[in-house]
C-alpha cells in the first residue's frame, strides 16, 4: 500500500502548524520552544521523504539524514544550554535571560 504523496504533504503541513503555534504561544519556555523546532523540522523531513519516494530519486532521504544529523546536534547543544541557563537562573523562563543580549 502506497500513500498519495498530497496525504503526506498534508500530514506535513499539519505538523509544521503544530509546531509553529507550539512556537507561538510558549515562546517564554526554552524547552517548550525547542520541541516546537523539532516539530517544524521533522515535519520538513517528512516532505523530503515524501517527495523522495513520489519521484523515486534519493534526494529527499539526503536531505532528511542531513536534517536528523542537524537536529541531533541542535538538541544535544540546546538542551546543554537550558541545564546551564536553569543552574545559572533557576528557570526556565526566556524573559529572564535578557541580560545574555549582545
Amino acid at each position: 500500500m502506497i500513500v498519495p504523496l498530497e496525504h503526506v504533504l498534508i500530514l506535513a503541513a499539519i505538523l509544521f502548524a503544530l509546531g509553529l503555534v507550539c512556537v507561538m504561544v510558549w515562546r517564554s519556555n526554552v524547552i517548550m520552544l525547542l520541541i516546537g523546532i523539532e516539530i517544524m523540522l521533522n515535519a520538513a523531513m517528512l516532505a523530503f521523504v515524501g517527495g523522495a519516494a513520489r519521484w523515486g530519486m534519493a534526494d529527499g532521504q539526503v536531505f532528511a539524514l542531513m536534517i536528523m544529523a542537524m537536529t541531533s546536534a541542535e538538541v544535544s547543544l540546546a538542551l546543554a544550554l537550558v541545564v546551564y541557563l536553569h543552574r545559572r537562573k533557576k528557570t526556565v523562563n526566556v524573559d529572564e535571560f535578557s541580560d545574555l543580549k549582545g
